[in-house]
């Protein structure tokens, strides 16, 4: 059964609660996660709607705003579309939606797609311009939605120019992009935040909920400029993903904004030194300690030196850990693991003839510092490990 959407009769002097929510980035796929990971993944960022209309419904919230890239991009498949328009509606209040730069409402926006305008459910709005749009008396929501991928001025700022100040009437502006005081770039489309910062001093808006930033973040020093970050990590380098926000318009002009966390996924970031056994040991305890591993993925940044043995060991650990994990990838930039060879390595191979022969030539060249000596300790390391199935086998 799908939820009803009545008309909101709330006095214009209640206080005003919504959620704020952005970069949805729906058909996002990552280069890291493989097969049915990439699919829960997907799935997640879907499901990740219905949490935020069921955290509407217990925060009894006016709407819900989300400042842009709902989509990954405009071409976007049909049935992510479909799923997503479905689970929008189960939101029990309207939702407003802003195209952002992923999916900017151009010529071949997926808000003008076929599905889109077929599935669409009635309380779900599109803010196609920069008209107010009416959410209960005395609160309008407005838009500043990208209509190419590349806009040549201050969106917000060119929104708030042409608004005037009607006194008793609430505005929420919804946009999206990067603020001139957290960015250093030249670029004319950065959100003037001084700019943003006079609309609310005198009124015209009430509050400016962001997309583009995907960690939460406090814009300025009005408290009313907010990302609320994406609903579910999409990279390593968020701060603080996974959140919805809980905004709170009180009649005397104060304002409470609450995080509430909504994501299921976790991107972890993990640096650790390797030199012997023990090492290897608290690395795998860690791995261990992982809860969620299904919906977890793990960039490692490993330095230090191990024996050939303890390589292999490693080798098996992360093999065995990535078909628990939603990946397990090494960070290329900022690993320096070096294996050198010692003699405990080799002294229980027994070894004879060609075998033999071939060990001491490629330890031999292991030591060297020529480009060679890679492969060699690579080769090395898979003799270590090829005779240690034997010996299980056996």
């Amino acid at each position: 059964m799908q939820p009803t959407h009545e008309p909101n009769r709330r006095a214009t002097g209640d206080p005003v609660r919504f959620i704020l929510t952005a970069d949805w980035q729906l058909g996002m796929t990552r280069h890291f996660l493989e097969g049915e990971a990439q699919a829960r993944f997907a799935q997640a960022r879907i499901d990740a709607i219905r949490s935020i209309g069921r955290l509407a419904a217990e925060q009894d919230a006016l709407f819900v705003g989300v400042g842009g890239d709902v989509f990954e991009t405009n071409q976007v498949d049909p049935r992510t579309v479909g799923r997503t328009l479905e689970a929008l509606a189960e939101v029990p209040v309207p939702v407003f939606l802003l195209p952002g730069n992923h999916d900017p409402l151009d010529a071949g926006s997926v808000f003008r797609s076929p599905t889109f305008l077929r599935d669409k459910p009635e309380h779900v709005t599109v803010l196609e311009d920069s008209e107010p749009h009416a959410v209960a008396p005395g609160v309008e929501v407005v838009g500043a939605p990208w209509t190419s991928k590349r806009p040549l001025y201050d969106l917000v700022g060119g929104v708030c120019g042409e608004l005037e100040v009607e006194p008793g009437v609430r505005r929420i502006l919804l946009a999206h992009g990067a603020t001139d005081d957290l960015m250093a770039f030249d670029n004319p489309a950065l959100i003037s935040v001084s700019c943003a910062e006079a609309a609310i001093e005198d009124g015209r808006i009430a509050f400016v909920g962001l997309g583009d930033r995907h960690s939460t973040t406090e814009v300025g020093s009005t408290g009313r400029i907010w990302y609320p970050g994406a609903p579910e990590p999409t990279d390593y380098d968020e701060q603080d993903p996974g959140n919805a926000l809980v905004v709170e318009l009180a009649a005397d002009g104060s304002t409470s904004v609450t995080p509430h966390h909504v994501g299921t996924w976790e991107f972890v970031h993990h640096s650790c030194t390797l030199d012997g056994p023990g090492t290897i040991d608290e690395l795998e305890t860690w791995l261990g300690e992982r809860t969620d591993k299904d919906r977890t993925t793990v960039k490692l940044a490993l330095e230090g030196a191990i024996s050939l043995t303890e390589d292999a060991r490693l080798r098996e650990l992360l093999e065995h850990n990535r078909q628990l994990f939603a990946a397990i990838e090494e960070h290329e930039r900022r690993t320096d693991l070096v294996v050198r060879p010692d003699d405990d390595d080799f002294e229980d191979l027994a070894l004879s003839g060609f075998a033999q022969e071939a060990l001491d030539t490629l330890r031999a060249a292991a030591d060297d510092d020529d480009e060679g000596a890679e492969v060699a300790r690579d080769a090395l390391g898979l003799l270590v490990r090829f005779a240690g199935v034997g010996e299980e086998r056996a």
